[in-house]
């Protein structure tokens, strides 16, 4: 195998940890959408925390070595039109998903502010903030990114 398709391997590799972490968010998403009590809610904080790890090395690893290819291989360069369409696109898929993780974030630290003050029981308002509309909007937002990046890379439209 030549250095390139080393490259190769783990710029996939990445964007396979990005999906990875954008499903788990979605399972977290779907999964909140019950929790009304702060026990429930702050239990999704695990899940949370590994979908954050895997989504930032495949988002850190698609960029690094997704550029590093289109230096490394002959037949592309860092100006053609798809390529700049897919670190545009990841620009704003990153922005996209800190602003859902925003949007979810009330709901846990709303959890852990009910559970400080002894409160265990049914919350209206934790409820409400775990089905943020605006949140689920963003996270499908994100993921329409996601996809549109998928589809660049994979027919590389202009190459």
């Amino acid at each position: 195998m030549t250095f390139d398709d080393w490259l190769l391997v783990f710029h996939v590799l990445s964007a396979f940890a990005y999906v990875a972490g954008v499903i788990l968010f979605w399972v977290l998403v779907i999964a909140g959408r019950r929790r009304d009590t702060p026990e429930q809610t702050i239990a999704l904080a695990p899940g949370a925390k590994m979908g954050n790890v895997a989504v930032g090395i495949g988002a850190v690893g698609t960029i690094v070595f997704g550029i590093w290819l289109a230096l490394s291989v002959g037949n592309y360069d860092l100006w053609d039109g798809w390529i700049i369409g897919a670190i545009v696109l990841w620009a704003i898929g990153g922005e996209l998903g800190r602003r859902t993780g925003n949007q979810y974030l009330k709901g846990m630290h709303k959890a852990e502010e009910l559970q400080a003050a002894g409160q265990t029981g049914p919350s209206s308002e934790l409820l409400a903030l775990n089905r943020t509309s605006t949140g689920l909007a963003l996270q499908t937002a994100a993921s329409l990114t996601l996809l549109l990046i998928l589809i660049d890379m994979i027919w590389k439209p202009g190459a």
